[in-house]
């Protein structure tokens, strides 16, 4: 009897153990294709939370102790860091593995980067001279000649609160309030959309320059938008600012480590094997995003997709949540809505 129960113990125990939960903010069906493989290849069973941060965050927070989760994944550096700012994350103590894998600049001690994205500039080439675009940054859009030319999204976005947040970084406060001000003043019409509807707005006619993250115009070259949105993204170029200077601006999609996590072994061979070769060229054919490792080549659509414009690695990501309270700021006074 007593063998039968120890047995009993030992079955259950690695039934509970052979299992990683993870509550992901990420809605990519190729994503729970990805944790498929990973449950083929290791017999560890990937259970998902998705939802928006916001909700995925009020609950791991409400349940604290009795929260099963074990990784948080979500999309920009200044989500994770907010996240982590509430003492929700903990030290993940990662392999080295994973520190060589992804530079420093790309992850703190309790989550780290799994793919990369640039928030780069796309302009109508017919409304657009190139000696306009010549050495351009992302400075440069304060200047009067973009008057009424410019879209971008409104100030309650993350990605835009993370692009100021390295400009204060880059350029200091002051100068950052005066090249949001002056940026205001350049835009085409008040900030509304998402990053697709900015990109819309150019070939569209009603501005001549847009801000938007890399991966959404290869999603709408993909056809998966529709038509429609596929032929609208053909009428306009991308371009990559700051590159004779520290790079363009790049951000992450990120998994972090919970603090109560009861699988924690399981999370970090999890989050090992999204850093993969398999794993890195999924991602990025799939969601168009950058891959972590260096070796892996962007999808066909994605900008830049030979690497060869100059990306900022210098600027840690880790202080766009650090200064994401004053980019805000900076933006309200603005006049950025």
């Amino acid at each position: 009897m007593r063998k039968l129960i120890i047995l009993f113990l030992f079955i259950c125990s690695n039934s509970i153990s052979a299992e990683v939960n993870i509550f992901s903010a990420r809605h990519y069906d190729s994503d729970l294709e990805l944790y498929k493989k990973f449950t083929r290849q290791t017999g560890i069973k990937v259970n998902v939370v998705s939802g928006n941060d916001k909700a995925l965050q009020k609950r791991i927070i409400e349940e604290d102790k009795d929260c099963v989760g074990d990784i948080y994944i979500t999309s920009d550096a200044g989500r994770l860091g907010a996240f982590e700012s509430k003492g929700m994350l903990q030290h993940a103590n990662w392999s080295d593995e994973i520190k060589k894998k992804v530079p420093i600049i790309f992850r703190s001690d309790s989550w780290v980067g799994i793919a990369k994205r640039a928030r780069i500039i796309y302009y109508s080439p017919e409304r657009v001279n190139q000696s306009e675009l010549q050495n351009l940054n992302y400075e440069d859009l304060s200047d009067p000649k973009w008057k009424g030319r410019i879209v971008i999204r409104k100030s309650d976005n993350i990605y835009n609160q993370s692009l100021v947040s390295s400009l204060i970084e880059n350029n200091g406060k002051d100068e950052t309030l005066k090249w949001a001000k002056s940026l205001v003043a350049n835009m085409a019409r008040s900030p509304k959309g998402n990053d697709r509807a900015q990109i819309l707005a150019v070939a569209a006619g009603e501005a001549d320059l847009a801000i938007a993250n890399t991966y959404y115009y290869a999603l709408m070259l993909s056809g998966q938008k529709g038509e429609e949105q596929k032929i609208a993204a053909k009428k306009v170029l991308p371009f990559f600012p700051n590159q004779n200077n520290r790079g363009t601006h790049m951000n992450i999609s990120g998994a972090g480590l919970l603090k109560f996590s009861p699988n924690k072994s399981n999370a970090i061979k999890l989050i090992e094997f999204l850093l993969s070769e398999e794993a890195q060229k999924h991602i990025v054919n799939n969601t168009y995003e950058y891959a972590m490792l260096e070796n892996i080549s962007p999808n066909e659509l994605v900008p830049g997709k030979d690497l060869d414009f100059k990306q900022d690695n210098e600027t840690d990501v880790k202080l766009y949540w650090d200064n994401q309270s004053e980019a805000l700021k900076i933006m309200l006074l603005a006049g950025w809505k």
